[in-house]
């Protein structure tokens, strides 16, 4: 247990909160559902209930062999073992109760892909984060989230409902898609904010183009700074 501590697993352990995450993504009879992180299976057969498939995807091999014999009577659920950020898979809907360390790593790989919803739970931390609109404390993942989805928070999780509990409060938050981005772009965000304290004109010398605005990124809207990053990526 300790070991998964530190890869920052924590099991939710909570039935009545699993049971409001899956209703909170209203699942269809004709959709394919993403589970990343099987973990314990506390959502995975909630999932199955509506879904015309459900792909759970575990990278942890202990909890992915205790999956293939816990859910083996389950028709319509795909349990596969290895990193859901590395593999192409397509789905409507994705579910998941993500390990703090991997929640950027998240955003950026679902602002790549076509989906009708997600319901992910992350750090109450991370979700203001990402929430965050403008001044000094804006970062590139805020940008990424704020222009290619709509992201609201529906329920918050004390730590104590987690085994073993972590250090600090989660929140579940629902998400639909408003753009999609390439992997390039998303890189040149994240590098135009790590000149974040420089001007635009200054961060455009850097990265190559003419940019006439004294203006720093934090002043910037969303929209305009990617549109710097496809101007970069061109």
């Amino acid at each position: 247990m300790i070991k998964r501590r530190l890869l920052g697993q924590h099991f939710l352990a909570s039935e009545s909160i699993a049971k409001s995450i899956v209703d909170s993504a209203h699942i269809e009879k004709d959709d394919i559902v993403l589970e990343i992180g099987t973990g314990h299976g506390i959502l995975t057969p909630l999932l199955c209930k509506n879904a015309k498939q459900v792909i759970s995807v575990e990278k942890d091999p202990v909890l992915y062999s205790q999956a293939l014999d816990a859910f083996s009577h389950l028709p319509n659920l795909v349990v596969e073992k290895g990193d859901a950020f590395k593999k192409d898979l397509e789905f409507t809907v994705l579910v998941s109760n993500l390990p703090y360390s991997e929640s950027r790593t998240a955003i950026e790989w679902l602002v790549q892909r076509k989906f009708k919803c997600a319901v992910i739970m992350v750090q109450k931390e991370f979700a203001q984060k990402l929430a965050k609109k403008d001044g000094k404390e804006r970062r590139a993942i805020s940008v990424i989230a704020s222009y290619c989805l709509d992201i609201e928070s529906i329920l918050d999780v004390k730590k104590t409902n987690f085994r073993p509990p972590p250090k600090v409060d989660s929140v579940v938050v629902s998400i639909t898609q408003k753009h999609v981005l390439s992997d390039q772009i998303i890189d040149t965000v994240n590098k135009l904010f790590s000149f974040k304290r420089k001007t635009i004109r200054h961060i455009g010398k850097k990265m190559g183009i003419e940019i006439d605005s004294d203006k720093r990124l934090e002043e910037m809207p969303d929209g305009d700074i990617i549109d710097i990053a496809k101007r970069i990526t061109k």
